[in-house]
């Protein structure tokens, strides 16, 4: 273990059972934080937290819905009773919503999609934000997509919430950065992980052809390399940076 950029600071990351969230917490237990992981399906988070700890790191899981305020509060308040802290939080959950034109998403369809992508964001900021002011100051960092910063085929829903995460996100640096607390947001491009999986069924077998005629560097990225991403943010080094929305697309959104 390397206690390096995050040495005793406590980082919550939601969505953090597989995927990008697992990444970015295993990211900064390899960095000295004490991660929490939140998410709503339990084993998942407890395969999380003993890969941590198998790398020498501290962490623990705690079972929360981010579309359920009261759920989101008890997490935030679970993570001050144990740690007395909350210097950073990652906020990653999200569904995926896609293989769709606007019209054919049903109505149930939309608003779970931007319920967990969107509102699901700031419910978990809503809360975050007023412990990081009590202690004068944090970093927040919020997975958006490139689907936040361009129009997105077939997913509308998905397109709209993730916009909206960016713009949540560059409001927020603007609120609370007297304050000490910055806001930024990563955008990735299509990644290796089980919602990637999804997709790919919704989109088809037109999937990959899709995703790879878009990427300049000609491959998909790996959870480790949006991690990378998130924990810059999140340190000293990023200290000037707040309000931004950092592409991690191997080129897509250059075009």
């Amino acid at each position: 273990m390397s206690a390096e950029r995050f040495d005793g600071q406590v980082a919550l990351v939601t969505g953090g059972g597989t995927g990008i969230g697992r990444a970015i917490a295993l990211a900064f237990a390899r960095e000295g934080a004490k991660v929490v992981v939140a998410g709503r399906r339990a084993q998942e988070l407890r395969e999380t937290v003993a890969l941590v700890e198998a790398q020498a790191g501290t962490a623990d899981a705690r079972t929360a819905d981010v579309t359920d305020e009261e759920q989101v509060a008890g997490l935030v308040a679970a993570v001050l009773d144990r740690h007395g802290a909350l210097h950073i939080a990652c906020n990653n959950a999200g569904v995926p919503g896609s293989g769709r034109k606007l019209h054919e998403f049903a109505t149930d369809d939309w608003r779970r999609i931007v319920d967990t992508n969107l509102h699901g964001v700031w419910l978990s900021m809503r809360h975050q934000i007023p412990a990081m002011l009590a202690q004068g100051g944090g970093g927040i960092v919020n997975v958006s997509s490139i689907a936040g910063l361009v129009g997105y085929l077939g997913a509308a829903p998905y397109t709209a919430a993730k916009h909206g995460v960016v713009g949540l996100t560059r409001n927020a640096a603007i609120d609370y950065g007297p304050s000490g607390i910055r806001v930024n947001a990563v955008c990735p491009g299509p990644v290796l992980t089980p919602m990637l999986e999804q997709s790919r069924r919704d989109r088809g077998p037109s999937a990959d052809a899709f995703y790879l005629r878009n990427i300049p560097l000609g491959r998909l990225a790996r959870p480790e390399e949006v991690a990378s991403a998130v924990l810059w943010l999140s340190s000293a080094g990023a200290s000037y940076v707040t309000g931004q929305a950092l592409a991690v697309d191997g080129g897509w959104t250059a075009q």
